[in-house]
Formats: C-alpha cells, sequence, structure tokens
C-alpha cells in the first residue's frame, strides 16, 4: 500500500488512526471531525476560486498536467496536482511555478497546501513537507520552500523544507513500516482521541485491556517505565502504590502526582486524598466557566453561576462577534462588583487564561475594587484536585468527576471541541437551536462546577458530604497501612550446636520444658488444654428398622439382640455456609432363630469410617486446591466446627481420596495417551529420604501428574510410546526419542537467546542471527493472535522458514555464541514450527508450565517431609483439581458430588449440587469408601 497523504496525517495524530484509516475499518463518526473535515473543503474551494481570479487564464493550469509535463511547463499555478511515486502518493492542493532567474537555470516549483484554521501546528508544516519530497522525487529536483494559506485572512506562512526533511523522512519510514508490517500498532489512548471517528471502538478496546493509556496524565515515557517493570494494565499498576512518610524537607514543595495512587483509586472506587491543604471559601461562590474559540483567541459566553443549590443564579453573557467581547467582559466586571464578597471559582487553566487576556486587552479593572481583587484571587479546582485528591476517574477533566459525583448533562455525548462547530455554525446561519445549545451546555457546566466545588470543600474541611451515587468513601493515605521490610523468618545456622541453642529459646519449648517446672500457672493452663473437651451432641437421631428376613437363610424368625449406635462426623452444606452435622443411628444385632447366626441390619446409611464424605472433601479442598498443609486443616476443622479430630486425620484423608479417585486418575492419563495434544513438563521434589521428580502431561482441559524416582528418560518414552499426537516440551533430551510430531517450546528458545544477548552485548554477529530469528518469528505469533491456533492461515509463514534457513545456511558467522544458536535452529528445524502445520497446537508450552505452578505452590505447602507413597497421593488429588479448573469445574463440587467421572460430573454438576443439599443427614447416596 502506497502512503497517501491521508495517512501521513493520521499517523501524525495517531498510528493506530493510520492503520485502521489504511485496512478501510468503518468508524463511528465524530462530529467535530466531520465539521473540521467540511470547514476544510469549503475553505479549500474558496482559495481556489481567489486564486483563480487573481491570475490571468493563460498563467494557470485548473486541469492537472501530466507528471512528465512539468519540467516544461509554462504556467505560474496549478490546482489539485495528483503526483504518485513508488511508494508514496499525495494529492497537492497547488503548485506554483517560479520561472528561471537566468539562463540554464531551472524553474522553481513550490507546494501550496490550504488550510482553514487561524493557528497552525507543526503537522501542517510536516504535512506540506511531505507533499514537497513527493514532488521532489516526481521532478527529480531539490525543493527547498513550501507554502501554506490559512486562517480568515489567507495568511500565506513560508515553510523551509531542508529543516524538515530529517523529521519528514523518518515519519515516513515508520508510516511505511506500520503499513508493511500488516498489524496494527500498540493501542495507546491520547488527546486527538477527542476529534477521532474511532474514538470509541479504541476507547472500549482499551478499557476491556485495561491499558495504561487510560489515565490521562500519564505520559509514554512513564508508559513505557511501567512496561519495562512487567505492568501493562490501570490494575496492576494499582498494587503498586506503597503509602510513605512524607519528609519534613519536602514538606514546603508541591507533592508529587501518583499515577498509582490514581489506579488504587479506580480499582477500589474510593476517592483518596493526599495530605491536607488549605481551601477558604469565606464568602459568595461565582463559579465561572468560558466558551470561546481557540484559534482565534475569541471569547463569546461566559457563564457566571453566583450562590449554591438551588438559589442561585445563571448569569449567560453572549457575544456575537469580536466586537461585542470588551462589552461583555465588562458586563461580566459589572455583576462581580453586585456580588457581596465574590470568590470566583473555575476548573482548569482555559479561565485563568481567560482572565489574563482580558485584563491585557481592555485594562484590568479599577484598583482597589471589587472585581480586581476577586479576578487577581481566582481558585483554579484543578491546582486543587492535583497530586492531592485523586477520584476514581481516568482523568481530572470536569466532565468525568462530576459525572462520577453524579451531575448528568442534558446530553452526555457533549464535548468542548463540538461547541466549536456550533459556534461556526450559528455565525454563518444566524439560527436554528446552536445558540441555545451552548448557553444549556455552558449553564451545565458552571453547574457541575459547583457540584466538584462543594464535594472538594468537604473533602478539605473533613465534613460529611453527600455521598454519590457509587456510595464510595474517602480513604487518606495517611490511614493506609505501611509495608516493613522486616518481619519473622526462619534462620539457617552454619553450625549445628547455634541450632540447637536457637531451638531451646523458642516459646513453646520453654513454655513447656522450662517454665512448667518453676510456674504454677503455666502447669495449670497447659492441664486445661490437655482436658478432654465435653461430648458432642448429635444433630440427629436415626432409627434403623428391623430386618424383615435372615440375610444368610432368609427365614423370616428373627429376634433382638443387644442395642449398639453409630456416630458419624461430618459437615452439612447450607445456603451461606457450612456447619457441623453429626448424626447417631441406633440399632440392634440380630439372631436367625433357624441358623442361629447374629447380623446387623442390611439396609444401613453408614459405612466403616466415622467421618462424612462432605467432611473428608472439604479437607481435601482445603488441602489441594486451597495449599492449606494438613496441620493447618486439622487444627481449623477442630477451632471452628469443634470436630476434636486427632492429629493425622487430613492425612488419612487425602490417602482415602486418593484409592478413591485412582480409576478416575488413570482415566486421566489414557485419555491423554489416546489425545492428539500433549503439553509435558517436568520439575523436583525433595523426599524425607531424597529427591524425585514429578512430571506433567497436559492438553487443554485435562492434567494429570507422574512421580519419577530419576529425570531419565525411560518413565516418559514409556508413557507416550503409543503416543501419536503433537508433544509440545522445552528442549529436555529425553523427548527426543519419542516418535511423535513435536513443538519445541518457542518462549525457552527465546528466553535462552535473550540472556545470551545481554552475556554478549558487543557479539554482531548473534545479535544479527537473533535480529532475524526474531523477524521470522514475531508474524506468526501476530497471525495466531489474529486468527488463533488454525494451519490454513499459518501455513503461509512456512516459505518465510525456508528462506529463513536458506539466509542461514549462507551465513558466514565466526562468534561462538552464534555458532551455537545457529546449530541449535539447525537441530531443531523440524521441532521449532511444527504448529504451523497443525490445527490446535500452540507455539509454547504455556498449559504444562501452568500446570507446574500449581504443583510448586502445593510443594511449598509439602515442604519435603512426604514420602513416596505420599507425594503420589498428592499427585493423584491434583491431577483431578487442575483438570476441574481448566474445564471450568469447581473440585469442591466435584469432590461433594460423590461422581468419579469428570466428564460425567460436569454435564450434570447442578443437579447433583441441589439433590446433595436436600439431604438432611448430609451423607450422599453415593458415598466413598
Amino acid at each position: 500500500m502506497k502512503l497517501t497523504s491521508p495517512l501521513v496525517e493520521a499517523f501524525l495524530k495517531c498510528p493506530m488512526k493510520c492503520y485502521l484509516r489504511s485496512t478501510g475499518e468503518a468508524g463511528s463518526g465524530n462530529a467535530y471531525a466531520e465539521w473540521v473535515r467540511e470547514q476544510n473543503e469549503v475553505y479549500r474551494s474558496d482559495a481556489v476560486a481567489r486564486v483563480i481570479e487573481a491570475l490571468p487564464e493563460g498563467e494557470r493550469a485548473i486541469t492537472a498536467p501530466a507528471a512528465a509535463n512539468l519540467k516544461t511547463a509554462t504556467w505560474r499555478l496549478v490546482l489539485d496536482l495528483p503526483l504518485e511515486t513508488g511508494t508514496m502518493a499525495s494529492w497537492l492542493h497547488a503548485v506554483e511555478r517560479v520561472p528561471p532567474q537566468g539562463r540554464g537555470r531551472p524553474a522553481e516549483f513550490i507546494p501550496v497546501r490550504f488550510v482553514f484554521f487561524n493557528k497552525l501546528t507543526k503537522d501542517d508544516r510536516l504535512l506540506v513537507a511531505f507533499d514537497a519530497l513527493v514532488l521532489s522525487e516526481v521532478l527529480g529536483r531539490r525543493i527547498s520552500l513550501s507554502k501554506i494559506t490559512h486562517g480568515d485572512d489567507h495568511a500565506t506562512l513560508k515553510v523551509k523544507i531542508p529543516g524538515l526533511l530529517s523529521a519528514t523522512r523518518r515519519l515516513i519510514s515508520e508510516a511505511t513500516a506500520l503499513l508493511a508490517g500488516g498489524s496494527p500498532p500498540d493501542l495507546i489512548l491520547n488527546r486527538h482521541c477527542g476529534e477521532c471517528e474511532f474514538h470509541d471502538g479504541c476507547r472500549q478496546k482499551a478499557l476491556e485491556k485495561d491499558d495504561l493509556s487510560l489515565l490521562g496524565g500519564m505520559t509514554e515515557k512513564e508508559r513505557k517505565k511501567c512496561h519495562s517493570k512487567g505492568i501493562f494494565t490501570v490494575t496492576q499498576l494499582s498494587h503498586t502504590f506503597r503509602p510513605r512518610r512524607r519528609p519534613k524537607r519536602l514538606c514546603e514543595k508541591p507533592e508529587k502526582y501518583h499515577h498509582a495512587l490514581k489506579a488504587l483509586a479506580i480499582r477500589e472506587k474510593k476517592i483518596h486524598v493526599v495530605g491536607s491543604p488549605e481551601l477558604n471559601i469565606e464568602g459568595t461562590p461565582v463559579y465561572l466557566d468560558v466558551e470561546g474559540l481557540p484559534d482565534r483567541d475569541f471569547y463569546y459566553l461566559i457563564g457566571v453561576r453566583i450562590g449554591n443549590g438551588e438559589a442561585a443564579v445563571q448569569h449567560s453573557l453572549w457575544a456575537d462577534n469580536v466586537e461585542d467581547e470588551q462589552k461583555v467582559w465588562q458586563k461580566f466586571l459589572v455583576i462581580l462588583e453586585t456580588v457581596e464578597k465574590p470568590v470566583l471559582i473555575h476548573y482548569g487553566s482555559y479561565e485563568t487564561t481567560f482572565l489574563k487576556r482580558m485584563c491585557e486587552r481592555y485594562s484590568e479593572p479599577s484598583e482597589g475594587s471589587g472585581a480586581a481583587k476577586v479576578t487577581s484571587s481566582a481558585v483554579n479546582l484543578v491546582s486543587l484536585i492535583f497530586a492531592h485528591i485523586y477520584f476514581p476517574t481516568f482523568s481530572n477533566s470536569l466532565k468525568e468527576v462530576a459525572g462520577w459525583l453524579g451531575f448528568r448533562w442534558s446530553e452526555m455525548n457533549w464535548t468542548g471541541l463540538q461547541t466549536i462547530a456550533w459556534r461556526e455554525r450559528w455565525a454563518t446561519l444566524r439560527g436554528g437551536t446552536e445558540r441555545m445549545q451552548l448557553t444549556r451546555y455552558n449553564a451545565e457546566d458552571c453547574a457541575a462546577l459547583e457540584l466538584v466545588a462543594k464535594t472538594i470543600f468537604g473533602l478539605y474541611q473533613r465534613k460529611p458530604m453527600s455521598e454519590p451515587e457509587s456510595e464510595a468513601a474517602v480513604v487518606d493515605i495517611t490511614s493506609l497501612k505501611r509495608e516493613h521490610p522486616y518481619g519473622f523468618k526462619r534462620n539457617i545456622f552454619a553450625i549445628p550446636e547455634l541450632d540447637a541453642i536457637n531451638k531451646a529459646a523458642y516459646w513453646d519449648y520453654q513454655r513447656e520444658r522450662v517454665y512448667l517446672r518453676s510456674s504454677h500457672g503455666i502447669r495449670q493452663a497447659i492441664r486445661r488444654a490437655c482436658q478432654r473437651r465435653r461430648r458432642l451432641r448429635p444433630n440427629r437421631v436415626i432409627q434403623c428398622p428391623r430386618p424383615p428376613r435372615c440375610p444368610f437363610c432368609g427365614a423370616t424368625a428373627v429376634n433382638k439382640r443387644e442395642k449398639a449406635n453409630k456416630i458419624v462426623l461430618d459437615l452439612k452444606f447450607i445456603r451461606g455456609g457450612v456447619k457441623r452435622w453429626i448424626v447417631r443411628y441406633e440399632f440392634n444385632r440380630y439372631i436367625c432363630l433357624d441358623c442361629r447366626k447374629t447380623f446387623l441390619p442390611q439396609d444401613r446409611e453408614w459405612t466403616g469410617s466415622k467421618y462424612g464424605p462432605s467432611l473428608l472433601a472439604y479437607s481435601i479442598y482445603k488441602n489441594i486446591e486451597l495449599r492449606l498443609p494438613a496441620g493447618k486443616v486439622d487444627q481449623s476443622l477442630n477451632k471452628v466446627f469443634g470436630l476434636q479430630l486427632p492429629a493425622n486425620t487430613t492425612e488419612e484423608f487425602k490417602e482415602k481420596a486418593a484409592e478413591i479417585y485412582a480409576r478416575t486418575y488413570y482415566t486421566l492419563l489414557e485419555k491423554l495417551k489416546n489425545g492428539s495434544l500433549i503439553h509435558a513438563d517436568e520439575t523436583r521434589i525433595s523426599l524425607r529420604s531424597g529427591i524425585g521428580f514429578v512430571w506433567v502431561f497436559a492438553n487443554m482441559e485435562e492434567v494429570a501428574y507422574l512421580y519419577a524416582a530419576t529425570r531419565e528418560a525411560d518413565m516418559v518414552q514409556t508413557f507416550l510410546k503409543d503416543f501419536k499426537g503433537v508433544l509440545v516440551s522445552d528442549f529436555f533430551a529425553a523427548y527426543d526419542g519419542i516418535g511423535c510430531p513435536q513443538q519445541k517450546c518457542l518462549i525457552h528458545l527465546i528466553r535462552d537467546v535473550n540472556d545470551a544477548l545481554h552475556r554478549n552485548p558487543y557479539d554482531n554477529d548473534f545479535k544479527k542471527l537473533a535480529q532475524g530469528f526474531a523477524g521470522l518469528v514475531k508474524p506468526m505469533v501476530e497471525t495466531v493472535d489474529r486468527f488463533g491456533l488454525k494451519s490454513r492461515f499459518l501455513k503461509k509463514h512456512l516459505s518465510s522458514v525456508d528462506r529463513f534457513y536458506r539466509e542461514l545456511s549462507r551465513m558466514v558467522i565466526s562468534s561462538e555464541a552464534a555458532i551455537k544458536f545457529k546449530d541449535r535452529l539447525d537441530k531443531n528445524r523440524d521441532k521449532l514450527f511444527t504448529f504451523l502445520s497443525f490445527d490446535g497446537v500452540p507455539w509454547n508450552n504455556n498449559n504444562a508450565e501452568h500446570a507446574i505452578k500449581a504443583f510448586a505452590m502445593l510443594r511449598h505447602v509439602i515442604g519435603g517431609v512426604t514420602t513416596e507413597k505420599g507425594i503420589r497421593d498428592y499427585l493423584v488429588l491434583l491431577s483431578l483439581c487442575e483438570t476441574c479448573k481448566y474445564k471450568g469445574l469447581d473440585f469442591l463440587d466435584f469432590l461433594r458430588s460423590g461422581e468419579k467421572d469428570i466428564d460425567a460430573f460436569a454435564g450434570s454438576r447442578c443437579g447433583r449440587r441441589r439433590r446433595s443439599r436436600s439431604k438432611d443427614t448430609g451423607v450422599l447416596a453415593t458415598q466413598p469408601g
């Protein structure tokens, strides 16, 4: 795609806007942008008409000549000249031809651009410089001068091109690279968004990403600094704020603005206050809001709101033209003189500039008058908010702050830019509803300003304020807890004797072995802690019915024997909580009068265990998914539910649950082996008697962990000997002997390359090779991000892979790091880009690494004090837990359901959950054990 002047203009405002325009993306529309386009067209047509009238007919060319005839042209001015080069195209508004100034000297060509704004920006100069570069390439000669005709007076600005060449070429290079790349740039909101037709779509995407550019005051440098620390979202940034005590030496200096605190306010939806600056409004508040045309420095509407609430009086001072500006200024001063002790309050620097310019243009109010005092001491609320009050809004604009406080405009899509278009239409038509709209918009701004001022005054005075609609509280950051770098930790001693001495100083050791012998009070306390607790009363007593016949011979002559009972400790899940549930089963032993055998009732609900299934499920859930140590789970159950469980009960539950779900675990292993994709990884585990290794195998929905005593390849090769799908793994050599298509994790490779680059910063051969590899992989990742893991979109990159390896074979490299990397690429060529030819195969080992992280958290809880059998039990239950997570299921609900098949539970878990809650005994129909 060729780079055109509209695309260059869009790139100057925002690279994303340039990309969207190049792809033909339809914007949601923007009233101000449409008005600017219309004004430019009208201004251009008017300027062309003026030029045509000023030049004789023989000296102008209205119809654009061919580019080849430019050098032999005789006209003085040509209009609407389209020009193209190999990579660029531009439609020049006009080109002025200056005849040669001597024999043998060529004529000079000057591109001209028409801009309706009175004030020009650097972007306008770069655009006319782009026109000059295109014209220069077409003519094959240097263009040194351009012109811009602009404004109401059709003033002409001469632009010297040589001083802009460097910036223009850099602009062309960046824009061309963007269009050639075919992928969108990073989405960054900026000040131009308010006048862009893609504003709504871009902002919605930024909100979905929680992008840092949503924070209006954050500069590009600050964003890049956050990105370098791995902070990419507003929520992430909010967690970095740390309240600190302000040193005395900085008390007199302005408070620093904290973007992290702004992010924290947004996350918590609360106003955060820093410090206690003074805000004294002793008198009658006068709220000021001014509307004007910035490119003309003309102020046409002064909005003044005097007083508060329903008693407030609104004045709207309107100027039809520039000559009326002084009149409305004088009316404004007269109004101020009529107010008793006026305090002028405004929002932002626009009104500050207005007051300063009016005093310079039309002289300041007489010295000593009320108007002079009030204009010189006007209160800018933005300066009070900045770095002191952090509203939970992305910016401190009046629209956002007042909107969060509950204020509503008549039309929420009205903007300050739109008022410019309204004013110009009114000036052209002198009718319609534009003036009424402007007056109402200005009056509502004054009312919003009143609400913000009252809120800020209440915050500074620490007075109760009416809560906004969000019902959020106010947080003084001095009340936030400061984090300290010091804390309790376990010391590791180099000498065993020092460790023994340190252990003798522990509180429990001294209390139970030392102080016990010397303190009567401590002996009593320990004795009370060891006393047997009271017996637990059952929640329900169930009488088991008499059996109708003997289970051995079928005789009906059955007599009762002695009475017995069975206590089952369990938990009952109720709506909104869990409670202890104890059931006592009362029954008799029976004797058959025919066969003389004794027996218990066969139709009974209890099992051999004295613990119910819900208690087992809950303890396993806390141990495996919540990562609580088994001892802590026992303590928690005893403390919260008063169950008096003995030590190691959770360990026994774990062994029992692993036995119950062994078949489910082996089913997972079989599904993985018979599937089309496996992610594999391994990690180390410390045991009581040495070390072992845990292997993880995962796909998109299932996870299974296997234990092996060593890291040798026998186990993994045996497990995957019949696997026919694609294996995604790191570069561990154990996977090489598996006879299936393989995809090596490119993230592992990229991290190794990055580490080598840091170790060899001046190795140009290696750096060139790494850049080539990165340039190969990046488009693939972008295709995946756009279309997913679909081979019909990814196969197009296979030709790039072949081209890369052809260039790699021709490269002459000498550095050791580059040679090693080249050999690694050659060795794994068939395994680096397998994902291009298969559907659903990722280019990284993310699924396995995520599962490894889950085991690493559990490993921290285990702490190296388990046995080989214990770790196998852990892996069975962790496999079920992570598989439930991958399938979007609740692990606790699965355990409570009594179901052994995870897929079957996925299809009926809601019904099972309702049925389990309806059991008043808390004992499920399908009981483990």
